[in-house]
C-alpha cells in the first residue's frame, strides 16, 4: 500500500503549475498582449480556474471537466452541447481544451461560452449571502 498519494498529487500539481506559468510568461512577453495593463492578473486567474477544472492533471480540460465547471455554475449542459463548446475553443482536431487555447480564447475578441461562464462565476461570488437565522415559513408561503 502506497501511503504517499497526497505527496504524489502535490508534485503533479506543482509540475502543472510550472507548465502553465511558462505559457503565461510567453503571453506576457508577446507584444500583441503587452498593451493590456491587467494581463498579469488575468493570466493568474485563468491559471487558477484552469487548474481547478483540469481533472486529470494532463494539461487539458476534457468533457468531464467542462461538465463540472458548468454544473458548479448551475448551468448543466447535455453531452452534445459540451462537445460543441469544446469544438468552439479547440477546433475539430481535439476533444479537449489546452491551456494555451483557453488563454487565447479568453484574451481574444470573440465572445464564447467560457468567457460567459467566468463572468457569471465571478458575479456569483460578489452576490451577498444572507446572514443570521432564516425567517419562519408557513404553509401559505409555499407556491
Amino acid at each position: 500500500m502506497d501511503l504517499q498519494g497526497g505527496k504524489a498529487f502535490g508534485i503533479l500539481k506543482t509540475q502543472q503549475d510550472d507548465r502553465l506559468e511558462e505559457i503565461n510568461k510567453d503571453f506576457l512577453e508577446n507584444p500583441k498582449y503587452k498593451s493590456d495593463p491587467e494581463l498579469e492578473d488575468k493570466l493568474r486567474i485563468f491559471k487558477e480556474k484552469y487548474m481547478e477544472f483540469d481533472l486529470n492533471d494532463q494539461g487539458d480540460i476534457a468533457i468531464m471537466g467542462l461538465k463540472r465547471m458548468l454544473e458548479k455554475m448551475g448551468a448543466a449542459k447535455t453531452h452534445l452541447e459540451l462537445k460543441k463548446m469544446i469544438k468552439e475553443v479547440a477546433g475539430e482536431k481535439s476533444e479537449t481544451i489546452s491551456y494555451h487555447g483557453f488563454v487565447m480564447m479568453m484574451l481574444g475578441k470573440q465572445s464564447t461560452i467560457a468567457k460567459i461562464i467566468m463572468m457569471y462565476e465571478d458575479k456569483a461570488k460578489e452576490a451577498e449571502k444572507p446572514t443570521g437565522t432564516p425567517t419562519k415559513k408557513s404553509f401559505t408561503d409555499l407556491p
